[in-house]
């Protein structure tokens, strides 16, 4: 890899100004149209999606598809991760009726492979886990030919948490790494980069039919060699699925972008990753952990 192109190789990660946003990472404008439909869908129902909290930038091609990521147990969190939009402080309660509106949801979408995150919710017992499952359960039973993938917190290692989201039957479990080890203390300042490969690896005990899943953002000033690390640390516990993606500031609350990464050099992890033997991989500038998913349900699990 042509590290004048990507990365220096340097530990040094203050911020710095990465230039004006490269072509690649513009999107076109949404339609309007498209926009107007969900977001009437999700007020009607009360629902939340990740795309609006994290202002996703691939919100108006997906909400233009019919697809989102729902977001369940509030839209408040209980950590203070420094790349994310999400509100944080002291969340509400978890709406009993909202796993049965997320099906009706689903239902009325017509998915044919649903996505469904949460806030990280300290506050609980279980950090939501049975409620994630409560969803997964809804989703099947009224739509019992659609695949569904939760995206959770890392439960602050629960074995038994993991265990309750595991029984209920999600075709995929997704937990996010986000960036390299060296990075956590800046980026995600109370995770643990130990207990989130640990997640994954513990699904994989739990039920080894569950296609697990993770993703990284690049960008905050990791090096190719820490990716690749991560990579290999990551199909060390078992996980099936990854996805790579540019880092992009939300708003001016959040850490600044270090460097655009190049479609090239995204190409080569791609290619790396896939060589590691990860099931399937999106590898591109503005991939997220749930963009084009309903492709790796296809090729992992065999259905759709």
């Amino acid at each position: 890899m042509d590290k004048e192109r990507f990365l220096t190789g340097k530990k040094n990660c203050r911020e710095q100004d990465p230039g004006d946003r490269p072509p690649w990472l513009k999107v076109p404008v949404p339609e309007a149209d498209a926009l107007a439909s969900m977001e009437e869908l999700l007020r009607r129902t009360g629902l939340y999606t990740v795309c609006q909290g994290a202002l996703c930038p691939n919100m108006g091609e997906c909400f233009g598809k019919g697809t989102a990521t729902f977001m369940i147990l509030g839209d408040t969190c209980t950590r203070n991760c420094r790349f994310c939009s999400v509100i944080k402080g002291k969340p509400e309660s978890p709406k009993m009726d909202e796993p049965g509106k997320l099906a009706e949801a689903v239902l009325h979408l017509g998915l044919k492979h649903v996505v469904i995150t949460s806030v990280t919710r300290d506050d609980l017992e279980d950090g939501g886990a049975s409620h994630f499952a409560d969803t997964v359960f809804a989703v099947h039973g009224l739509s019992p030919e659609s695949t569904v993938e939760v995206l959770i917190p890392d439960f602050q290692g629960c074995a038994g948490a993991l265990e309750t989201v595991s029984e209920s039957g999600p075709e995929i479990i997704g937990h996010n790494v986000e960036t390299v080890p060296r990075l956590y203390s800046r980026v995600r300042p109370r995770a643990n980069y130990r207990r989130s490969l640990a997640v994954l690896a513990q699904v994989k005990n739990i039920n080894p039919h569950i296609r697990t899943k993770s993703g990284i953002m690049l960008g905050l000033g990791e090096t190719e060699t820490e990716v690749i690390d991560v990579l290999k640390d990551l199909r060390n516990a078992g996980c099936d699925i990854v996805t790579l993606g540019q880092y992009l500031q939300p708003t001016g609350d959040q850490l600044s972008v270090y460097r655009y990464i190049s479609p090239e050099a995204f190409r080569v992890f791609g290619r790396i990753a896939r060589e590691l033997g990860f099931s399937h991989v999106v590898s591109l500038p503005l991939a997220r952990s749930s963009y084009h998913a309903e492709e790796a349900v296809k090729i992992s699990c065999g259905r759709c």
